[in-house]
């Protein structure tokens, strides 16, 4: 277990600046050592029979009132609280405590020397101030000190200070003497006043005032015996009133230096003196009453003061603490109306700028306006003059079929090389691109176990068989069996409506088929169609109509191929229709699975507008319908209802359905046209220069072809590789298939894309 620390009793009183001087002192003294100090200060507990200090002297505790004892009570206690904080916090880390000592009825001389006998206390530092009441004198203090050193026990060891030095007592004669560390004597205590020796000594002569002595011994017999005994006898009774007062209460003893004045007072005659106290006494009291009731008017007055004063004090606080806050509003004021005042001025340079760029957008827009009416123009007149060449040249061909040798077959496909064999599945992937005669042609090998007669044959019915919407045959090979067709750009339809995208990337990039498409479409295949059903002596039948065996070209226009040999009866006719039925729903579900026949047909016409493709953009439902319709009717052409169903009687609803689609399509497009134009300047839609032609997607790596427009170069590359030679723009045939980087397109664009990344940010 830890050793308990001695403990040090540091008796210190009201004077603060003594009781720092004291435990400064005993810090210093023990500071080689832990110790634990214990502050001893005595309490003084106001009762009705004690005197109170107040700003107009010193009062009975009787003339104030409960309450305002009470007042006077809490008031001395936190005063004393508040000093002895200060003498904790003066200790800093010393360990350090407090005991408080109620004041009694004992003097503060005796109080000390019982709580040593009673806490044992071994270590006792006393400042001299301690032993100073309140409102008391030095003398006091002095004495009281003395008497403490001299009834000391011999166990506890005594440290007087005085003014934070060490002072000693000593004995001299009759007096006490107080001497600091440095042996300079500055006080002393002379025996208690015997009034006995005192007049002795003023009788004999040896008096401090002779004159008063003189004046005392006019008696008319002052040598009588009479007359010493008097004397005598008054002598005796005032030494003993004056043990009285001594007895009564040792600070009473402060009084004493005033024992001369007391002495001169008490040398008159016995009867005067005895008259002149009872005189005294009566004016005493009725001045003390006078006093004490204008000390209590008083006292109400400060108390109102007082009240007053506080009342003002609180005032001047909340005024100041509305004044702070008024201070602070009004810089935050001023902070936010400059902020305001800054945001304002940019927003008018924003909006400035921004009715600038307005202004230089809207005439963008007249001139984009112009050049798209020129380009409309240029582009409708460039499809006449393509579609006037396809039907010349379609003629020409037409007109002069020629049979090709295995040298020019094997010239214009590069030996058959892969890169232009045709892989879009189905009957296609025999089939190889090459050129012949400056044109790109589709170039068919068909099965070398076919005889040289049926190859004939063949080549006789396809080349007698000539429609716009069939693939027009344009040659053949007799040596590698092979049949040269016209070159379709785009493929089969089977591509355009059901294969991915990572399949068939072109396609589906450069041109979705939209509704308005799908209804053309499926009219001109139902015009070829017609046309073979049309024929004499008897129709000519597909028998394998599909969307593989439809095939588009540049301008996604239908053409039918994958013609046969068969010539078949009326029931064969209908299985072209259903299979025409068919196609219409795939144009309608952009659907290809194996039920969807048997689920079509077990749908109601309602129904089926619910699977509508949503790739062909917001079908009008009124031809949808229609649409829909016709295709049900079309696969139940082998029901009895609907025996005498003809091609023919499906294209007429079908003129109908397209009339409708082209009126409805011209009028959507102007209303998107105008609105685009019109809102353009309010839109964040991506620049028209930015986007790729033909994938119809913001480029990456912009490149300039032979016609003067950018073109993504993948994009391009594929347009190119698949055997075009004319622009995806005016269809005009490109000078050279050269493609040049255009890097400021392509700086722009990017700083487009950083642009857009800060607003979203």
């Amino acid at each position: 277990m830890d050793t308990e620390e001695p403990k040090v009793y540091v008796a210190v009183g009201n004077d603060l600046q003594d009781g720092y001087r004291t435990l400064d002192w005993t810090i210093r003294k023990w500071k080689a050592q832990s110790i634990s100090i214990v502050i001893l200060h005595v309490t003084y507990n106001i009762s009705i029979k004690d005197f109170v200090y107040t700003p107009f002297g010193k009062l009975p505790a009787t003339s104030l009132s409960d309450e305002k004892l009470e007042i006077l009570k809490k008031y001395e206690q936190g005063k004393t609280d508040n000093l002895l904080s200060k003498y904790l916090g003066f200790c800093g880390k010393v360990k350090a405590e407090i005991l408080k000592v109620e004041k009694s009825d004992e003097p503060v001389h005796k109080l000390i020397l019982d709580l040593v006998s009673r806490l044992t206390i071994t270590k006792l530092v006393m400042g001299l101030s301690f032993m100073i009441p309140s409102a008391g004198k030095s003398r006091t203090a002095v004495s009281g000190s003395y008497f403490v050193h001299h009834h000391m026990p011999d166990y506890c060891e005594l440290f007087i200070i005085c003014g934070g030095k060490l002072v000693s007592l000593k004995g001299e004669n009759d007096e006490g003497i107080m001497e600091d560390d440095q042996g300079v004597k500055f006080a002393k205590m002379r025996e208690r006043v015997n009034f006995g020796n005192l007049w002795t000594k003023m009788f004999s002569g040896n008096g401090r005032n002779p004159n008063r002595l003189s004046i005392c011994s006019r008696g008319p017999d002052a040598d009588s015996p009479y007359s010493q005994s008097t004397w005598e006898n008054c002598v005796q009774e005032i030494e003993i009133y004056f043990q009285h007062l001594s007895s009564l209460n040792l600070d009473e003893a402060s009084n004493s230096e005033d024992g001369d004045e007391i002495l001169q007072t008490l040398a008159i005659e016995p009867n005067a003196a005895e008259q002149i106290d009872s005189n005294m006494a009566d004016q005493l009291e009725s001045l003390t009453k006078e006093d004490v009731a204008s000390r209590m008017e008083i006292q109400r007055d400060l108390d109102s003061l007082k009240e007053q004063s506080c009342e003002v004090i609180r005032d001047v606080e909340e005024s100041k603490n509305r004044l702070s806050s008024l201070i602070e509003l009004q810089s935050e004021l001023s902070n936010k109306l400059q902020l305001s005042t800054m945001a304002k001025g940019h927003a008018e340079a924003q909006l400035e700028k921004a009715v600038i760029a307005r202004a230089e957008m809207v005439k963008d827009i007249e001139e984009l306006r112009r050049q798209r009416d020129v380009l409309h123009r240029r582009i409708e007149f460039c499809k006449e003059k393509d579609a006037i060449g396809m039907v010349i040249r379609s003629s020409e061909l037409s007109c002069a079929f020629r049979e090709y040798t295995a040298e020019d077959i094997r010239l214009a496909t590069e030996d058959f090389s892969e890169r232009f064999r045709l892989k879009c599945a189905g009957d296609w992937t025999n089939v190889y691109r090459g050129r012949l005669n400056h044109a790109s042609v589709a170039i068919k090998m068909l099965n070398n176990g076919l005889s040289e007669e049926d190859f004939q044959a063949k080549v006789s019915f396809l080349t007698d068989v000539r429609h716009p919407h069939l693939v027009a045959v344009m040659g053949c090979c007799s040596e590698l069996k092979c049949i040269v067709f016209e070159y379709m750009p785009n493929g089969n339809l089977r591509d355009k409506l059901f294969t991915s995208q990572r399949n068939y990337k072109n396609c589906s990039r450069a041109r979705a088929l939209r509704w308005p498409d799908r209804i053309r479409i499926a009219h001109e295949v139902c015009l070829g169609l017609n046309f073979l059903h049309s024929t004499e002596p008897r129709p000519i039948v597909h028998g394998s109509l599909t969307p593989s065996s439809i095939l588009l070209d540049r301008n996604l226009v239908a053409k039918i191929s994958g013609l046969g040999l068969n010539i078949c009866d009326q029931l064969n006719v209908r299985s072209d229709i259903r299979a025409f039925g068919t196609l219409l729903l795939h144009l309608l579900t952009g659907r290809n699975w194996a039920g969807l026949v048997e689920e079509a047909m077990a749908l109601d016409q309602t129904t089926l507008m619910q699977v509508l493709d949503g790739n062909a953009g917001i079908w009008p439902l009124e031809l949808a319908d229609e649409l829909a319709g016709i295709a049900l009717k079309c696969l139940s052409a082998d029901q009895d209802a609907n025996r005498d169903l003809r091609i023919a009687g499906v294209m007429k609803e079908l003129d109908e359905v397209r009339k409708k689609a082209d009126g409805l399509a011209d009028k959507r497009e102007s209303e998107v046209v105008t609105d685009r134009c019109a809102n353009k300047e309010d839109s964040n839609d991506v620049p028209s220069v930015f986007i790729c032609p033909i994938f119809q997607e913001v480029m990456k790596t912009p490149h300039v072809a032979a016609d003067g427009f950018s073109y993504e170069l993948e994009a391009m590359e594929e347009w190119l590789g698949m055997g075009h030679d004319t622009s995806p723009m005016t269809n005009l045939r490109l000078k050279h298939k050269y493609l040049t980087p255009n890097h400021t397109l392509r700086s722009l664009i990017q700083e487009w894309h950083n642009k857009q990344s800060s607003v979203h940010s």
